[in-house]
């Protein structure tokens, strides 16, 4: 029976974390609807409380059952239940088109997505923090889990390409450090970007020099061991060497204690938490090894003699290769993260404030909102904020991808990390510190790096299990080789069990999706395009349907003036200057692309205004009755138009729009109005078309007109005459049809579309608050950006399926060739040190492969 269950939500901070939850619910067969708001969901289904909240968990935030003991509150009036609506939609859920705005100006749309964005910063913190000890997926695990644990914390997400976790909630951050102490890691909270930063690079510095000396002096002494067991005596202990052989067993365990004591002691810490890591398969293989050995080496006459070979070549080179595995890993993985360090390289160290005594350079932390500072060519800017004087030409390329200068004057805004050059302007600190449009960009750029596409779930929870179970899959092919293997069998055993434990590491299964993200949200960074999630990268891979809204997308969003004709004797500049002067305080686009047409034209005073809704003005110029608008307005005055019918026509199946004049009872003159195409639209459509995407517009404009824009932009269909509330409605049409569909629209007016689509893409400048809370946001207001952003994701999750797959197979075949399936075909098995050779290879390969994002270009860029 169905019944409503009320879970009390947390975690979710924008539209797009209320989009997930509520398509994760829907999802399963047991929930008939769902209603999910940023704290609560109200679920009617059969589905029990406890599936529902682990559902919510599997889209990565937390739920509980509300408490529903008290009493409902009285439903809510008209006015409140869509007021409740704006609030739980994502980014503000306005359309200001045609009086049917719940927002009078896009400003005003901005300025409520932002407030919600402040509402939910200021109820969950986020913080950062490096984490110290992490090596396998496994870490991961464990500290997600641990850090999911301490009370109040909404999300953690861990990366250990980065070393790093992100939390987000109310915590105190000594808790955050107390739950990964007590899982047997490091852990220190960062205050900032910068600083960051600084522990972040020196950390791997330190990482590296330690990681490469540790391999040196382990690799000194187990080359020429193995170089001697391979040309001396094999290795085998005999009455004359067993001295020699002696030292080198303590050699071996000094070099174990120096060069691979983290290992070890990571081993332990993961055994008193009840759980392995990588760590531990190296400890338990290394430690098998010598262990034998030096038995062995004491106790030969417990040993048949064709048992009494010698590992201790096995344990120093293992190690040294594994460590230098990680100094090369750590290389790479520095390389993996220069796109977000180039964006932290925008912020100059200090600003010039110009104060009543002259101008003085402060430190960049110690400028505030509304101090005065000083540009000139050459310069970063330090801050956000509004140019009070002056004139210059900005290179904002590193910010939104644009590669031409920008000019900016008096009242134009700026942004930090934009280069100055040619000019010099005074301007008024607008934001400043974690509020800039730079430091915005580099949070969600740091958070999207830290989150997990469905794929790379897939590892996670492998990895969860994966080494008990290798550790069980050792301890079974040692015992069939001990009881049905060869003599001497206790040999074959040990190398076996050694064999397996070494080679099955996890560390590029755990490297694979991270490295991955990292490499591909940095590189899309550079082209102007903010990921707010790899999920979103997920889910824009696999599109096959592109809608874009019309104004301000496609078109240029501001209507000119194309073509004037006259009529019955009166010329082109009558026309315009009466058109002009009717239209005077009219804020209506039409109005707007008559006045600018218009220029610095002397217009006359009007008198008698009126407006003729639905139709046009009427007023008196120069002492003659005028009358401004469509045709219905001429028929409906008696006005002669059948000479314009035809013209007017023609113009609107160009898609403009005609507007006629009529001056004193005559036909004077008609206007075609039209919002032409975006420059870029028709070469960026092409681009699209060639990779293989259906286009189509959804507008509210008119067929005829809509269908004309569709033609000349090159557009496979066209959705027509469709109000703002019926936006979303299509694109769920469009996916009951089977087709996975990304909107492309300003942010603001087509908030419903974007938030139903599989992928919503927000185009607007940096400035805009609003446009963070969609799933893709592009820095640059071009079409050939929504081209970069799929193709940047499609090869993302394509290096992100390399690395996966790539992972698996070495692990597939690595340990049954371990576990000596190729023994009754070749006769020999595999050696330990090449097991150890070929897990460091796994990971650098890995590794190696995401960083071939960093160099990716967009086709036909």
């Amino acid at each position: 029976m169905s019944h409503t269950t009320l879970l009390a939500l947390d975690g979710l901070t924008c539209g797009h974390c209320v989009k997930r939850v509520k398509e994760a619910l829907e999802q399963r067969q047991d929930v008939q609807q769902a209603e999910v708001s940023l704290n609560e969901a109200r679920v009617i289904g059969d589905a029990a409380s406890e599936a529902l909240i682990a559902t919510v968990e599997q889209a990565g935030y937390q739920a509980s059952l509300q408490d529903n003991a008290h009493p409902k509150p009285e439903p809510l009036s008209a006015s409140e239940s869509q007021l409740a609506a704006d609030k739980v939609s994502t980014p503000a859920q306005a359309e200001p088109v045609a009086g049917h705005a719940h927002f009078s100006t896009k400003a005003d749309a901005a300025a409520h997505s932002a407030a919600l964005s402040t509402q939910a910063d200021e109820a969950a913190e986020s913080y950062q923090l490096l984490i110290d000890g992490m090596s396998c997926a496994s870490c991961v695990s464990r500290v997600e889990k641990a850090l999911a644990q301490v009370e109040g914390v909404q999300q953690a997400r861990v990366n250990l390409a980065e070393r790093s976790a992100l939390v987000i909630g109310s915590v105190q951050p000594d808790a955050l450090v107390a739950a990964v102490t007590a899982a047997g890691y490091g852990a220190e909270v960062i205050g900032d970007e910068s600083e960051r930063r600084e522990k972040q690079q020196v950390s791997a510095r330190q990482a590296m020099r330690r990681f490469s000396w540790q391999s040196a002096l382990a690799l000194a002494l187990g080359v020429p061991l193995m170089i001697y067991g391979m040309f001396g005596d094999n290795m085998m202990l005999t009455a004359s060497n067993r001295s020699g052989w002696l030292v080198v067993g303590v050699l071996t365990l000094l070099v174990m204690v120096v060069a691979g004591g983290h290992f070890y002691r990571s081993a332990w810490r993961s055994l008193l938490n009840r759980s392995a890591t990588m760590d531990t398969l190296v400890a338990l293989g290394t430690l098998a090894a010598w262990l034998y050995s030096i038995s062995v080496n004491l106790w030969p006459e417990f040993f048949p003699p064709a048992a009494r070979h010698l590992y201790y070549e096995a344990s120093a080179m293992i190690i040294g290769l594994i460590n230098l595995g990680h100094a090369l890993e750590q290389r790479a993985r520095q390389r993996s993260s220069k796109a977000l360090e180039r964006l932290l390289d925008l912020t100059p160290a200090t600003a010039r404030v110009v104060t009543p005594d002259g101008e003085q350079a402060v430190a960049l932390s110690d400028v505030q909102l509304g101090m005065v500072l000083r540009l000139a060519t050459g310069d970063r800017v330090p801050v956000d904020g509004i140019i009070t004087q002056g004139e210059a030409w900005l290179d904002e390329s590193m910010l939104t991808g644009e590669p031409l200068p920008q000019q900016k004057s008096a009242g134009e805004a700026l942004h930090a990390g934009t280069l100055v050059q040619d000019g010099s302007v005074l301007f008024r600190a607008s934001a400043v510190g974690k509020n800039t449009t730079l430091s915005r960009i580099i949070q969600l750029v740091r958070q999207a790096q830290s989150s997990k596409p469905a794929i790379g779930q897939l590892a996670d929870r492998i990895s969860a299990v994966f080494v008990p179970v290798v550790v069980m899959i050792a301890l079974f092919s040692a015992a069939v080789w001990y009881f049905f293997g060869p003599q001497p069998s206790m040999v074959y055993m040990l190398v076996i069990a050694t064999t397996v434990l070494i080679i099955a590491c996890p560390c590029a299964l755990g490297l694979a999706t991270p490295m991955s993200i990292i490499a591909g949200v940095g590189r899309a960074a550079e082209f102007g395009v903010l990921v707010r999630d790899a999920d979103a990268l997920q889910r824009a891979s696999e599109l096959d349907t592109l809608v874009f809204d019309k104004t301000g997308t496609l078109t240029q969003g501001a209507p000119q003036v194309t073509q004037i004709i006259t009529f019955n004797g009166f010329s082109e500049e009558q026309v315009l200057r009466w058109a002009a002067a009717l239209e005077q305080g009219s804020n209506h686009p039409l109005a707007k692309a008559i006045r600018d047409r218009a220029g610095e034209m002397a217009l006359p005073e009007n008198s008698q205004f009126r407006t003729l809704r639905g139709m046009g003005v009427s007023a008196q110029l120069e002492g003659k009755p005028m009358l401004l608008g469509n045709a219905a307005l001429l028929t409906q005055q008696q006005i002669e138009a059948e000479q314009a019918a035809s013209l007017a026509s023609e113009q609107a199946a160009k898609g403009a729009t005609p507007v006629f004049l009529a001056v004193a009872g005559q036909l004077a003159g008609l206007l075609a109005i039209r919002d032409p195409l975006r420059k870029e639209s028709v070469s960026a459509l092409q681009r699209l078309h060639g990779l293989g995407y259906q286009l189509i517009m959804l507008t509210g404009d008119n067929e005829i007109t809509a269908n004309a824009i569709a033609r000349e932009a090159g557009l496979d269909r066209v959705i027509a005459g469709v109000l703002p509330d019926g936006k979303a409605a299509a694109i769920v049409q469009l996916q009951q049809a089977g087709h996975k569909v990304a909107m492309i629209g300003d942010g603001i007016n087509d908030a419903p579309a974007l938030a139903q689509a599989d992928v919503g893409i927000a185009m607007g400048g940096g400035s805009d608050v609003a446009i963070e809370t969609a799933a893709i946001t592009l820095m640059r207001h071009d079409l050939h950006s929504v081209v970069d952003a799929l193709a940047i994701a499609k090869a993302t999750l394509r290096n992100m399926k390399q690395n996966l797959l790539g992972a698996f197979i070495y692990n597939s075949l690595a340990i049954p060739v371990a576990a000596g399936v190729l023994w009754p075909l070749t006769g020999t098995l595999l050696s330990p040190v090449i097991a150890g050779a070929a897990m460091a290879l796994s990971s650098i390969t890995v590794v190696s492969n995401a960083n071939r994002l960093l160099r990716f270009q967009p086709p036909g860029q």
